[in-house]
């Protein structure tokens, strides 16, 4: 056993009742059992001890028992079961308080023309190893005996940091496109490099990956944006041809000049404001931890500039409302891979949030247009404040530090008046009861408009006495009349 290996075993420590328990169990039966895939990657890695959520607690088995056969005996040993990917030869369950999964050994492959893969049951874990996705995925450890199998030096490509198929890369994104994503996953989260055959292979059979459902190719995205190192990931994307079937806004902005800093692309500086905004994830007040809807708002923040692009007779380039034409984009991309309504709310709306601010200028807002801000951003303030601030990429180290002085004047007032009219929380003066007794009206839409009267008045002058807003209600719908 190598130092490395022996290093894994104790990383895997923790898990030694439930391993040697599964294993002897299956081995009494005649069967084979082995660990296999990411639990034995990161175990070398060093890293099983820090994976965190529903992460921690998986572990991935594979066996020549047939899934049937695995249920019975997992019948008095495992505290629950469950056979939701059954017809894939997987059995979910619960040991020792850890969620387990046991696939029979198999090999799939996709119809040119199908989203799904055909599975045929496989008869060995030599043949199981052979088809799966990259050679750090393909090592193993047999149980109960605990002996490690690697087949095709996953091992060394985990010491170089290399990304490498077990068999051609050709026929392995044949197999299954969507691995195509991961590789560029895999290099996000662990830093590594990608086999020139690999990406040869990614920029050659890219269109197959539209056979693929939209929903394990978003979970695959967001796996890349939420990693260590989603640059690496999203280029890879990007050179290859593969975001142009995933999220194909982003190349088209490699060649849009920015309107603000001639010195770099707006796909460059759209790079830069995802990665100036995980650092502010946890370095602006409130911290948050990865933080989907900002790292995806700072991704898509600029993508209405090559819609709205115009060159002006001076020779500068404009994007006159690109962030409304933005967020729209955004939320038509959002929708197509099947984002929650709740998050592609989130985004689109910090989207056609983030250049608000360049209106304040160097602190001339008025209390009203500062009222507004916090209305129109409501609980998505923080991740505003945090983007808007990761957008700041000037290399002019004087504009960058004036851009933030100006943006801690204004998070200063917002507080300040926060303090004084609790501005989160706006409403008018007068509510919708209170309305319909002074104007004499029943409910309807005019209680509405009168409604967004008083608030806008609310926004503007902030508080009022109710008698102060009584009259103006009453001028308002004098008015009117």
């Amino acid at each position: 056993m190598t130092e490395a290996q022996r290093r894994a075993v104790a990383e895997l420590a923790p898990y030694a009742p439930l391993l040697t328990g599964l294993g002897d169990r299956f081995a009494e039966r005649g069967h084979e059992l082995s660990l296999v895939g990411g639990p034995v990657r990161d175990a070398l890695l060093g890293r099983l001890s820090t994976r965190s959520g529903a992460a921690a607690a998986d572990l991935d088995f594979t066996t020549d028992a047939r899934p049937g056969d695995v249920l019975a005996m997992l019948e008095g040993f495992a505290e629950s079961t469950w056979d939701v990917g059954i017809r894939f030869g997987t059995v979910g369950a619960r040991i020792h308080g850890r969620e387990v999964e046991i696939t029979t050994y198999r090999a799939e492959e996709y119809d040119p023309e199908s989203r799904k893969p055909s599975v045929d049951f496989g008869h060995s874990l030599e043949g199981d190893l052979h088809r799966r996705d990259f050679t750090i995925n393909a090592m193993a450890i047999r149980l109960p005996e605990l002996t490690f199998v690697d087949l095709y030096e996953g091992q060394a490509d985990l010491d170089r940091g290399l990304i490498r198929t077990p068999g051609t890369a050709h026929d392995s994104f044949m197999d299954d496109p969507l691995r195509m994503m991961r590789a560029a996953r895999f290099s996000a989260q662990l830093g590594f490099a990608v086999a020139d055959d690999v990406v040869e292979a990614m920029a050659r059979q890219a269109e197959r990956l539209t056979i693929v459902s939209a929903e394990r190719i978003r979970e695959e995205l967001m796996k890349i944006v939420m990693s260590p190192d989603p640059r690496r990931g999203l280029t890879l994307l990007v050179d290859t041809g593969l975001a142009d079937h995933v999220i194909p806004e982003l190349p088209l902005l490699r060649l849009e000049e920015d309107e603000h800093h001639h010195h770099k692309d707006v796909y460059e500086h759209t790079l830069t404001v995802l990665e100036q905004a995980m650092v502010l994830e946890d370095a602006h007040e409130p911290t948050s931890g990865p933080d989907p809807a900002l790292r995806l708002a700072a991704l898509l923040h600029d993508i209405g500039k090559p819609r709205t692009r115009r060159f002006e007779s001076d020779g500068r380039v404009s994007f006159h409302h690109h962030e409304v034409v933005g967020a729209r984009m955004t939320r038509k991309r959002m929708q197509a891979l099947r984002f929650s309504n709740e998050m592609t709310d989130d985004v689109s709306r910090l989207v056609e949030l983030h250049l608000r601010f360049h209106g304040y200028g160097t602190g001339e807002w008025t209390d009203s247009a500062v009222r507004r801000y916090v209305r129109d951003a409501g609980p998505l303030l923080p991740r505003l404040h945090k983007l808007t601030r990761a957008d700041s990429t000037t290399r002019n180290r004087r504009r960058a530090v004036a851009l933030q002085r100006s943006y801690d004047s204004l998070e200063k007032r917002i507080a300040e008046l926060a303090q004084e009219e609790e501005l989160a929380s706006v409403r008018p003066d007068l509510d919708g009861r209170a309305i319909m007794g002074i104007l004499g009206i029943p409910p309807g839409p005019v209680v509405g408009e009168a409604y967004q009267f008083l608030l806008d008045l609310r926004l503007d002058r902030g508080p009022m006495e109710p008698a102060l807003a009584e009259e103006a209600l009453r001028s308002w719908w004098a008015a009117r009349a």
